[in-house]
Order: structure tokens, then C-alpha cells, then sequence
């Protein structure tokens, strides 16, 4: 009595079939295989073998039984997105898009260059589709929205369409639950902002007093210890490409440099700074030098924001937080959430000078604040560490 085969010698059988052109052959000893050993890499044949017979639709079948095992796998992607360009499905576009979020980032096979040059076509031409039906489904809520709630509404959208994705705070060391997460917060939650704007011009006369005193104190942004966990930072760790001089560090007045900026500093002392020992109230001119790339990174807590201010903005100048990309504007003053990753870039032959403070979460009622104070005093060499 013969022996039943194993699924490795049906596949080689099939192998052999498949090489001699007995494609309907090949098949069956395939899907006698997959019955006995069902996997990727066979399912994957079969699918091959049944466009190669000229039927997309079995071929289509086979390629979705692979994905069952290796959901994320590119070729298969492709091949699923291919068949149903060719059987005319509708979500073809749709497929395109989940097989191209997989894409490697070189592809040497020409063949394969050009099903995902069309790929990429079908799926830009799916996707301004959807955005324009979404964009119609939403126009009357949109209109009706104030700017700020239009900006999110517009962001749902895009986060929709996959053109941006959610960004969450990641402080490295201090979260406190429930805080509202935005990478810029909106205006109307800071009625002090057009106040700090206003000053823009005082702001800079101190600034360019200060930079040019003699005793005025420069000190490099990042100052790590010798010995500790970089990572990102090393390129800039003591570099005086990225310096600061401080009005306030770590709670502590800096007289050598506040002395030179009296309005500034009385005009900050009216904003919801926190004050916590050995930790806050921060206040400084950042400057950033030409051609300097700050690299992506998170703050330490996500109880307090930051505001930039700037000052001096040479063309070109970018700040990333999130998913947003936005251009420094001299006098533009905004908030954001540092703990949320962000990244920023001068690339022009020019100084850039921003102002930057920083304020209480604004989702902190009195208490919580309380407690915070309480927690990062405790913990006060720890956050002067990391900020």
C-alpha cells in the first residue's frame, strides 16, 4: 500500500508540474498541500499559479488565504491590489493604498517599480475622490464652525484619510491622566497672547541689550553630563549652535541676564507661568544658529506648555509638532504641547531668535496643581535633568 504524501513532497510534485506548464495539475497537488499544511508561501503559489492560468477571481481567493498568515506582507498586497484592478472592484484604489503603506523604501525589480508607480496613480486618484466626497459631506458643519473647531474638523478629516495620523504625548518622565492633547492649543484658551505680541518690539530692544552686554550669560541649550544616555542629543549636547539665555532657569531668576529685560520680565510675570522649586518658572531668548537642525524629541511633563514667541526669523525657518508643519512668523506668538514629538530647522545663513516660556496646562484646575507642584518639587533634580 503506497504511503500518503507529505505536503512538502505535493509541493515540490506541484513545482514540477507547474515547470512543465500543467498549471490545473500544479494546482490540485497545491491545494491537497494547503488542506494537509495550510501557510503562507503556499497560498501565495496557488495564487501565482491561478493568474498565471488567466483566473483572477480563484487567483484573488488564494492571495486573500495568504494574507490571513502575513496580514502586512508587501508582494502579497500588491498582488491582491492588482487582481482586483483587473477583475474592476471598486475598492481597488482602497487596496492600493493598504498595500503602499507597506512599501520598502528602494525597489530594484523594474517590474515591480511599475505596478507601483500605476498603484500609486490609482490610489492618489481613490483618495482625492474620498477627500472631496468627505469634504462635501462635512462643508455645512465646517462653515458653521469657528476657526479653531474648523481647524480640528479639518484635521479629522485628513486623520480620515490617512493624510496625518494622532499624535499623543509621550512626556519622558512626568504624565498627568486626562490632559486634553493638541500639538498647538488654541488661541482662545491664552487671551494673554495678543498682550506678548503687542511687546514683540520691546521684547527684541531687551533681547539685543542683553545679547550684548559683557556679563550677559550664553550657555548651550542642551548641557547633559558626561556619561549620560544621549541618543538624539549628542550632536548638540554643549553646542553652542543651540544656546539660550536665560530670564528664568529651573525657578531661579537669572539677574545677569534679567537685569537687561525689565519689561520683559514684568510682562511675563503677569502669565500663568507654574512656580515650582527647583523646577519652574523657565523663561528664555532661545537661539538657534544657521543651518542647525534641532532633532525630534518630547518634553519632560505634560503639565506645563510652551509658548514661542519669535523674534528674529530668517526665511525658511520650520517647527514641527505632531503632525503639523508650521513656518515662525515674527510677532506670531503660539502654544503647544512639548511632550507631543516635535523637531525644528534653520536652514538659512542667519540667527534665529525666539522668546519661549513656559505655562500651566490649562486642564489643571487649582488642586491638581497643587499636586503637581508638590510631586516635581520632590523631584526637582530629576526634572532640571531632563528639561
Amino acid at each position: 500500500m503506497a504511503s500518503t504524501p507529505t505536503p512538502a513532497e505535493l509541493e515540490r510534485a506541484a513545482d514540477t508540474a507547474a515547470a512543465r506548464g500543467a498549471f490545473p495539475e500544479a494546482l490540485s497537488l497545491l491545494a491537497r498541500a494547503a488542506i494537509a499544511a495550510p501557510g503562507f508561501e503556499l497560498h501565495l503559489k496557488r495564487a501565482a499559479l491561478y493568474r498565471a492560468s488567466n483566473d483572477p477571481a480563484a487567483a484573488l481567493d488564494a492571495v486573500s488565504a495568504a494574507l490571513a498568515f502575513a496580514p502586512l506582507d508587501f508582494m502579497a498586497l500588491m498582488l491582491r491590489a492588482g487582481l482586483k484592478e483587473q477583475l474592476g472592484h471598486a475598492d481597488t484604489g482602497e487596496a492600493y493604498d493598504q498595500a503602499l503603506a507597506r512599501k520598502p523604501d528602494s525597489i530594484a525589480n523594474p517590474q515591480l517599480a511599475a505596478a507601483v508607480a500605476r498603484g500609486e496613480k490609482l490610489r492618489d486618484r481613490w483618495r482625492a475622490d474620498k477627500e472631496e466626497r468627505l469634504r462635501d459631506a462635512m462643508a455645512e458643519a465646517e462653515a458653521t464652525a469657528d476657526p479653531e473647531a474648523a481647524a480640528r474638523i479639518a484635521r479629522f478629516r485628513s486623520n480620515a484619510l490617512r493624510q496625518t495620523r494622532v499624535w499623543h504625548s509621550e512626556p519622558t518622565h512626568f504624565h498627568f491622566p486626562g490632559l486634553v492633547e493638541r500639538e498647538y492649543h488654541d488661541r482662545s484658551l491664552f487671551p494673554w497672547l495678543g498682550e506678548l505680541e503687542a511687546a514683540t518690539d520691546l521684547i527684541q530692544a531687551e533681547f539685543e541689550a542683553v545679547a550684548a552686554a559683557e556679563r550677559a550669560e550664553l550657555t548651550p541649550y542642551i548641557q547633559y553630563p558626561e556619561g549620560a544616555p544621549l541618543a538624539q542629543w549628542a550632536p548638540l549636547n554643549h553646542n553652542r549652535d543651540w544656546t539660550a539665555i536665560h530670564l528664568w532657569q529651573y525657578g531661579r531668576r537669572i539677574d545677569a541676564n534679567a537685569r537687561h529685560c525689565p519689561g520683559t520680565m514684568a510682562l511675563i510675570d503677569r502669565f500663568p507661568q507654574p512656580r515650582i522649586g527647583g523646577c519652574s518658572p523657565n523663561a528664555m531668548f532661545s537661539l538657534l544658529a544657521p543651518n542647525t537642525r534641532i532633532p525630534p524629541h518630547h518634553g519632560v511633563a505634560n503639565t506645563r506648555l510652551v509658548c514661542h514667541l519669535p523674534l528674529i526669523v530668517p526665511e525658511g525657518c520650520w517647527f514641527r509638532v505632531g503632525a503639523e508643519t508650521r513656518q515662525w512668523e515674527r510677532g506670531r506668538a503660539w502654544v503647544f504641547d512639548d511632550t507631543i514629538e516635535h523637531e525644528a530647522l534653520n536652514p538659512s545663513d542667519a540667527l534665529r531668535v525666539i522668546l519661549i516660556i513656559d505655562i500651566w496646562h490649562p486642564g489643571l484646575d487649582p488642586q491638581e496643581r497643587a499636586a503637581v507642584t508638590a510631586l516635581l518639587e520632590a523631584e526637582s533634580g530629576v526634572v532640571a535633568q531632563g528639561l
